[in-house]
């Protein structure tokens, strides 16, 4: 699933860069080269232009995993998951362990030894702070206003949801395309670069035995 409030016109380039490719010639290198390996789609992907997977289960970056069972039970939350290593440079992650991970817990199910006991599951769930919810309100209010043809109106609520949910990139990566960045006084490099860098921007998945990147 995808996410954008421009929707297909915005978010198809990063799913099918090969169909987009003489439409946004700024796609990375690496992003053809990858599509070219895997060739054409075989699935449908799902583009979420109100947001609304990532503003329920408070999905705070991309990409992002969450495992849920077929009795609807999630035995992983929100964590990163990388599926190929084109950002690797970046983010110093093997995607590797992550995607054996995951065939682990396809194969084996419950038995499998990434599954999360309920409670360290509990733990990673804890409640919601109240100013996850007003900052979805906020950004949802600005994503409106953009869209109704007000997007100098949108920008004060769209700085209000990063205020609020200060952890949620999602929320800046968003509005810094549909406005700009200078609207915010910043950018998204800088902002990566306050917390520490690209190490601190994508934490690894915490897997059994897995080292954690220096």
């Amino acid at each position: 699933m995808a996410q954008d409030t421009g929707g297909a016109k915005d978010a198809g380039p990063w799913i099918d860069p090969l169909k987009y490719v003489s439409a946004k010639a700024d796609l990375p290198p690496a992003t053809i080269e990858t599509a070219k390996k895997i060739g054409p789609l075989s699935y449908t992907v799902l583009i979420d232009e109100k947001h609304v997977v990532s503003k329920l289960y408070n999905m705070v970056n991309v990409p992002t995993g969450v495992w849920i069972n077929e009795q609807g039970r999630i035995v992983r939350p929100n964590e990163v998951a990388f599926v190929d290593d084109r950002f690797k440079n970046f983010t110093g992650m093997d995607s590797e362990p992550y995607l054996n991970a995951l065939k682990d817990w396809v194969e084996k199910g419950d038995k499998s030894a990434y599954v999360m006991s309920e409670n360290h599951l509990r733990e990673k769930l804890t409640a919601q702070d109240p100013n996850i919810a007003r900052a979805a309100a906020e950004f949802g209010l600005g994503e409106q206003l953009y869209k109704s043809g007000h997007p100098t109106e949108a920008i004060a609520h769209f700085k209000e949801a990063q205020r609020l949910n200060p952890k949620s990139w999602n929320y800046k990566r968003q509005a810094y395309a549909l406005t700009s960045e200078k609207d915010y006084g910043t950018t998204f490099r800088d902002e990566v670069q306050k917390i520490g860098g690209s190490k601190v921007y994508y934490p690894p998945p915490e897997l059994p035995g897995e080292k954690k990147p220096d």
